[in-house]
């Protein structure tokens, strides 16, 4: 079997690729690490501190936290979700993130990577990613299924507008906006369920660990 495996989900907001993510990794064993988790932690820290010079705030208090802990907290608020791409689209709060991110996949020979510019920016080269996914779902389908994530404390359209206008920031800001690349193969999230999701992104795995055989 291939010695390493390094996997890259990209995807639009509520699309599915968290859930992608998370069932590949615990089924090939790899380190996931979702990265909205650093941009949706930097915001929380933006909306709780209101720094008057951020990147120096976030680069020492991103450098003293650990991904692990990162991971356990409740980040989708909906008061984040709405000022997250603020955060994101600024190319000095990327560079802090992503330097971050590298230092953790460099540390890992079998790791799964979630975001919005994996394929296209993290894991374009050294090292680059061996099977790069990217997830779609309808706007609808993903709204009730973020709206349920919230327990149905926000208003649905609310919800619906709040998901569409991050994924239309995503996809034209200036720096490592959202892409397909090339060779990342599409995952329709709105017309598969889990299992036919995992089956799918297993049988291109598969292929590749093949390969390396």
């Amino acid at each position: 079997m291939k010695k390493t495996l390094i996997i890259a989900c990209d995807g639009e907001a509520a699309s599915g690729k968290s859930t992608g993510a998370k069932l590949v990794s615990k089924k090939y064993k790899l380190l996931l690490i979702n990265s909205g988790l650093y941009y949706r932690y930097a915001t929380k820290l933006y909306l709780q501190f209101k720094p008057k010079q951020l990147i120096p705030f976030l680069r020492k208090k991103l450098k003293s936290i650990s991904y692990k802990k990162i991971s356990k907290m409740n980040l989708h608020s909906q008061e984040i979700s709405k000022n997250v791409s603020k955060i994101a689209k600024q190319k000095n709060v990327r560079i802090i993130i992503n330097n971050i991110q590298k230092k953790l996949i460099k540390q890992k020979k079998n790791i799964c990577l979630e975001g919005r510019d994996i394929a296209s920016k993290i894991l374009k080269k050294d090292p680059k990613y061996d099977v790069a996914f990217y997830f779609t779902c309808n706007l609808n389908i993903a709204s009730r299924r973020r709206w349920v994530d919230l327990k149905k404390k926000v208003n649905l359209s609310e919800v619906k507008k709040s998901l569409k206008h991050r994924t239309e920031i995503d996809k034209k800001r200036k720096h490592s906006p959202l892409i397909r690349v090339k060779d990342a193969i599409l995952i329709q999230t709105d017309k598969l369920n889990k299992m036919q999701v995992l089956k799918k992104m297993s049988l291109h795995i598969d292929k590749k660990l093949k390969v390396g055989n």
